[in-house]
C-alpha cells in the first residue's frame, strides 16, 4: 500500500481487499510488487503460532502477525486466560535503531489491545 501513512483505515482495507483480489486473478503489475519499505505478513490466518520473518531487500522491516488463542497468563498473582499472538519483527539495524524498532513494536501492541483507540483516532 502507498502512502498508507495518508490514508484512512477504510481506504488501506479497501486497496488490500483489491490487491487480494488482483493477486488471485494473477493481475497485479510489477510496479505494485516493488518498491516497498515495510512488510505485515499475518500467518495468523492461516494458524501460524511464531515465526521469524524474513526481511525482502530493499525493505527495512517485516512485521509477522499470528494467530490470537487463549492462554493461560499471571495476573496480580492469580493465574488467568486471556487472548494473546505473539508479534515478531525483524529490521535492518543499519537503517532502523533498535530502540526505535522496539517503541513501534509497542506501539502496534497497544493499538490492538484498545483497537477503539486507533479507530476513533484517540
Amino acid at each position: 500500500i502507498r502512502n498508507a501513512d495518508q490514508l484512512s483505515l477504510a481506504e488501506i482495507e479497501r486497496q488490500i481487499a483489491d490487491f487480494g483480489k488482483r493477486a488471485q486473478e494473477g493481475k497485479l503489475g510489477m510496479e505494485e510488487l516493488t518498491g516497498g519499505t515495510y512488510t505485515i505478513s499475518n500467518g495468523g490466518t492461516f494458524g501460524s503460532m511464531m515465526s521469524t520473518p524474513i526481511i525482502n531487500p530493499p525493505q527495512s522491516a517485516i512485521l509477522g502477525m499470528h494467530a490470537t488463542k487463549e492462554r493461560a497468563v499471571v495476573e496480580n498473582g492469580q493465574v488467568v486466560v486471556r487472548p494473546m499472538m505473539y508479534l515478531a519483527q525483524s529490521y535492518d539495524h543499519r537503517i532502523i535503531d533498535g530502540r526505535e524498532a522496539v517503541l513501534s513494536l509497542v506501539a502496534i501492541k497497544e493499538a490492538i489491545e484498545d483497537p477503539a483507540r486507533l479507530l476513533l483516532d484517540l
